[in-house]
């Protein structure tokens, strides 16, 4: 009788200790389990839900978001048409897990206000988008506490370029053959950078930047900004000859816009 007993409660143990590990390899939809990358709503097996560019529970904790209908996994057709530090993937928005390097999603920067569109001359080159009159486009003042959730975007610093005005830096533009980027507002921090050379990594690749300029998060849809809303919090905007230093041309689908990560 006493070896019954304990030939039950051995059987009970390691069924308990067994279910964990039944729950955790019980997907159906190989590339759509826990941890794996999602762009909508319904791209992930069973009961998991997209949440953050990722495939996971319901519980899993979701990043506040403060532009209501640009959010992760609703609909989006520009580059600046997603909240914060989310970016738009085949049409959708995301955090850009699969688009390259970096595409970490950092919590410790939240908008500020929010600026309305106006009508304004928009200079549409690398991909630009224009601001569109009564769009309440997110303002920030800071940026993310980790640099490897940044997205590296395309401008011209020329002028008559995207770019808008000369350089906050020096009040001067750059040839496009020239490495240069500009930063978002709290990453720029007051012009603390400027004329410091940084270090990008992308596409398995590393190259060196010089900071000539502001990508500004608070301002814009005037002519100083070229009609663009104002820049997410967490934008390396660099120049043609950046994006041909890391190995990425106007060919490859993601000229104009990858996650990457970079220091000082």
């Amino acid at each position: 009788m006493l070896l019954v007993i304990i030939s039950l409660l051995l059987g009970s143990v390691l069924e308990a200790n067994s279910l964990p590990n039944q729950r955790a390899i019980s997907c159906s939809w190989i590339g759509h389990c826990a941890g794996d990358p999602c762009y909508t709503y319904n791209d992930c097996d069973g009961s998991l839900v997209c949440v953050n560019g990722k495939c996971g529970d319901s519980n899993t904790p979701v990043e506040i978001c403060s532009w209501a209908g640009h959010c992760a996994g609703d609909s989006c057709s520009t580059y600046d048409d997603c909240d914060g530090s989310l970016i738009c993937m085949n049409g959708r928005c995301g955090n850009g897990n699969n688009v390259g390097s970096g595409g970490v999603t950092d919590n410790t920067c939240r908008s500020s206000g929010s600026l309305y569109g106006v009508a304004s001359a928009c200079v549409t080159d690398n991909m630009s988008s224009c601001c569109k009159v009564g769009v309440a486009y997110p303002q920030y003042k800071c940026s993310p506490s980790s640099k490897s959730s940044a997205i590296l975007t395309l401008n011209s610093f020329q002028e008559g370029g995207d770019g808008g005005g000369a350089g906050a830096c020096f009040g001067l533009f750059y040839p496009d053959s020239q490495q240069v980027v500009a930063l978002s507002t709290g990453w720029f921090n007051k012009g603390s950078r400027c004329g410091q050379m940084i270090t990008i990594h992308a596409n398995g690749r590393r190259t060196k930047a010089m900071v000539v300029d502001e990508c500004d998060s608070v301002h814009g849809c005037d002519k100083m900004h070229a009609g663009q809303p104002p820049c997410r919090n967490n934008i390396v905007d660099g120049s043609p000859a950046v994006w041909a230093a890391l190995g990425i041309s106007k060919n490859d689908p993601r000229y104009g816009q990858i996650s990457i990560s970079w220091e000082d």
